[in-house]
């Protein structure tokens, strides 16, 4: 009896799903996957090398303004200009009608007392600090009107 189940699913399979049609579909399909498949490889290498022509671009372009930069600075260092700068800083060279202004080295006394001394600040006077409220009422209202205007009397 089991042979005669298998049999006939055989014979099912076969004359079913085994036809030349079916086979020719699996065949399209099969070629239509595999085109998909390569497609998608080329796609990804393509991307893989256009960000490393982009990368490219980028350094060459990272080298061009450089060496603009070192050109533009090697026409700096040819020009008069420069060459006076150099002369007046390493040779202590000057322009004719100038005269240079040694000044001696402060005394410890002038060091102790830049040191000691501290910038003060203005501190308010404790008679007429109020309360942070008191001012921005007062800023708010308009309650320091009347003493701006008795300073401005006196």
């Amino acid at each position: 009896m089991q042979k005669i189940n298998i049999r006939k699913f055989v014979y099912s399979l076969r004359h079913r799903y085994l036809t030349f049609n079916n086979l020719v579909i699996l065949t399209a399909f099969l070629i239509a996957a595999g085109w998909v498949w390569g497609s998608l490889q080329v796609m990804q290498r393509n991307y893989g090398l256009q960000r490393e022509v982009d990368q490219k671009k980028r350094e060459l372009q990272l080298a061009q303004l450089q060496t603009e930069s070192l050109q533009l600075q090697k026409r700096y260092y040819e020009t008069d200009e420069y060459k006076e700068l150099a002369a007046r800083e390493s040779l202590g060279l000057v322009m004719p009608g100038e005269s240079v202004l040694i000044l001696p080295e402060n005394s410890d006394a002038a060091k102790n007392a830049d040191k000691t001394a501290s910038p003060a600040a203005p501190t308010p006077s404790t008679s007429n600090q109020t309360s942070n409220l008191e001012q921005w009422l007062n800023f708010l209202f308009g309650g320091y009107s009347k003493s701006i205007n008795s300073n401005d009397k006196s």
